[in-house]
């Protein structure tokens, strides 16, 4: 037998066997692989969206997310409030204070509006109110609100469609400070009304405001006590900051919505939903679905 031959092959079998470990040991310490954007042809589908005219945008890039009939002219319900308290901060303080009258009582107790149960005689903040007004959907508070700071529900109403033209809303119109039908009941857009929950939420007051589930105010011997809790039911999901639902039967359900997800600032409305659950839920979905695009930028 050849020893040098069975020395050799010994050799190289400790070379082979010393090359494999190296190249384990320098995988081991690779780093780590790095997390490639999903391919935009092998995105996930956006969900269905059945409501009549939709928009999502991200506010933090500009890039719009999902659109569908964003331009088309349709009543907003009480989604209208959105402006009736971005029109109030631009004229009052938090801190000011605005006394219930009955005809603030009398005008939200006909047609079946939503009512903040507000009581005639009592003052509270102007803060307080746009609790009133943003989460049980006070008409009553918008009433309150416009009164006193057009001065006079008319001139108020002027001033909320003068702000829409600043705004570049210039598919929108308002008739009234709550988005009842009284009057036609106006009528916007989604990308419109997409633009105006931007505005709202750039305000620290309503950002709060329309973030909040439940708001309580205590008794003094200026008013009594109230307590409301916000009809969004988004709030309480991861991200969520409102900003507010509406219904009418020529409106249908809608709602304007907003989230701090992958990242991003997301702003949707939907606008002519036949459900009430469904429009939450695909708020959800595109909101999900927005922001898992979004964290892979």
């Amino acid at each position: 037998m050849n020893v040098t031959h069975r020395f050799g092959g010994a050799l190289i079998g400790l070379a082979v066997a010393a090359a494999a470990l190296t190249a384990g040991s320098t995988a081991a310490h690779a780093a780590p692989p790095v997390a490639t954007p999903v391919d935009a042809a092998h995105a996930p589908a956006a969900p269905a969206v059945l409501a009549t005219a939709a928009h999502l945008v991200d506010a933090t890039t500009g890039q719009v997310h999902f659109s569908k009939e964003a331009d088309l002219r349709r009543p907003v319900a009480s989604l209208t409030k959105m402006m009736t308290a971005y029109v109030v901060l631009q004229r009052a303080e938090p801190t000011d204070e605005v006394e219930v009258t009955t005809a603030d009582v009398g005008y939200a107790a006909r047609g079946g509006a939503a009512v903040a149960h507000l009581r005639a005689g009592d003052t509270l903040t102007v803060e307080d109110m746009l609790h009133a007004l943003m989460l049980p959907s006070g008409a009553d508070a918008a009433h309150a609100l416009a009164r006193t700071y057009g001065p006079g529900v008319e001139e108020f109403v002027a001033a909320m469609n003068a702000t829409a033209r600043q705004l570049g809303m210039n598919d929108t119109l308002y008739v009234n400070a709550d988005g009842m039908p009284y009057g036609g009941g106006g009528h916007s857009t989604a990308r419109d009304q997409v633009r105006l929950a931007q505005k709202v939420l750039e305000n620290p007051t309503l950002e709060k405001v329309t973030s909040t589930q439940y708001h309580t105010v205590p008794a003094t011997s200026e008013r009594r006590s109230y307590a409301w809790r916000n009809t969004n039911r988004l709030l309480g999901t991861p991200g969520a900051l409102g900003v507010k639902t509406g219904y009418t039967r020529a409106a249908g359900y809608t709602l304007a919505f907003a989230a701090d997800r992958g990242g991003s600032r997301l702003v949707g409305v939907l606008l002519g939903e036949t459900s009430s659950s469904r429009r939450f839920q695909t708020a959800e979905a595109l909101l999900g679905w927005a922001g898992a695009a979004a964290a892979q930028r």
